[in-house]
């Protein structure tokens, strides 16, 4: 079976969806929700954090309601802990990665969001409002390219093939399998060999070549960023810089560099919001809090704070927020952007994982 794949975003509002957004809402972020739970599930890293503090905290003060955050480090994780729970009301709301939510409502886990209940998605750009048959709210832009050390390069490194080279044996890192970004790593190397990212069994067979040149696998952003620091990596990909925010702004104390402008292209992953068809509840703050995801403010906070790229056509950046050239705006969305079409990706997720860890183990 062939699967197209694009370059650009697959996803637009429907005519229902358009004709709901018009609807008046029924949601008020007015103190209402005093004694009310919202069960979360998002990620263990800065980035999960970062929804905490910007999101969750921010929510409580001024709904009256309390967010209860489970967190996790990867979507494949996401997806296990939600198959296992049986069907149990365990959690209102889920963050997490395209593909993932893909996965959960073909497995027939989710419910869809009333987006009468959701005005800020008028603003958002049509392209990524929902996905996953309806399943999926869309909440931010996750960008990955190559992570590279500025001491080891005076200019980026322009194609993913710098890390077959061989001066960079030993100190070269990889994504985890479990990560969307393994996925893409494998899709960049079939690009770099001159198909269109499905030829997985040549990818493959050039990534075996990288087994004993790796030092790290990418499990611990924090550990990454210590090895850089001590000038004991040198490149790696494909990763979001969104885990390094910090040390992206100052290099010359981290040695860390990122770039998109890359040869195969870099990775642009719509992430969605999704709301279990059984969770413990209430449909009105469940649907406020997913509503609050897509405030301009909000979107304008998280892409600075983790470098995201915001997806409310509104949102309120900072100047310095504007000129990064490590956020990613949907209108910068080039021939050079690689989105998945996430149909695909899921087919071939437990496949393409099994076979990296085999792979590079």
């Amino acid at each position: 079976m062939k699967y197209s794949l694009t370059r650009r975003g697959l996803l637009k509002a429907s005519a229902g969806a358009a004709a709901a957004l018009a609807a008046p809402s029924i949601v008020s972020a007015s103190g209402n929700f005093s004694g009310k739970e919202i069960r979360l599930l998002t990620w263990s890293d800065n980035t999960g954090l970062a929804i905490l503090e910007n999101i969750a905290k921010p929510f409580e003060e001024m709904t009256g309601a309390k967010v209860i955050a489970d967190r996790t480090g990867s979507t494949s994780e996401m997806v296990a802990k939600l198959r296992a729970s049986g069907g149990r009301a365990q959690y209102d709301v889920i963050t997490l990665a395209g593909v993932g939510a893909v996965e959960l409502a073909g497995d027939g886990l989710l419910a869809k969001p009333d987006l009468n209940q959701l005005p800020n998605l008028a603003k958002v750009d049509p392209r990524f409002r929902t996905g996953a048959d309806g399943h999926g709210i869309g909440y931010l832009l996750w960008t990955g390219g190559l992570i590279y050390n500025t001491k080891t390069f005076k200019e980026p490194p322009k194609s993913y093939a710098e890390m077959w080279e061989a001066n960079h044996a030993g100190r070269l890192f990889m994504p985890p399998a479990t990560w969307t970004d393994a996925l893409d790593t494998i899709f960049a190397t079939g690009k770099m060999l001159g198909g269109d990212g499905t030829n997985a069994d040549d990818a493959f067979a050039k990534l075996s070549e990288l087994r004993r040149n790796i030092l790290t696998f990418g499990e611990n952003p924090a550990q990454l960023s210590e090895l850089f620091r001590s000038d004991a990596l040198d490149i790696g990909g494909v990763y979001a810089p969104a885990f390094f925010a910090k040390e992206l702004a100052n290099p010359e104390q981290s040695n860390m560099g990122a770039t998109y402008d890359v040869e195969e292209g870099f990775f642009a992953d719509l992430m969605y919001t999704i709301m279990p068809k059984a969770k413990p509840g209430e449909d009105d703050v469940v649907h406020a809090f997913i509503n609050y995801t897509l405030d301009a403010k909000v979107q304008g906070v998280m892409a600075e704070a983790v470098l995201n790229g915001p997806i409310n056509q509104e949102a309120q950046m900072s100047e310095a927020a504007k000129a990064s050239p490590f956020i990613i705006k949907p209108e910068q969305l080039s021939d050079k952007a690689v989105v998945h079409d996430k149909s695909f990706i899921a087919d071939v997720r437990e496949q393409w994982i099994s076979k990296y860890q085999q792979t590079l183990s």
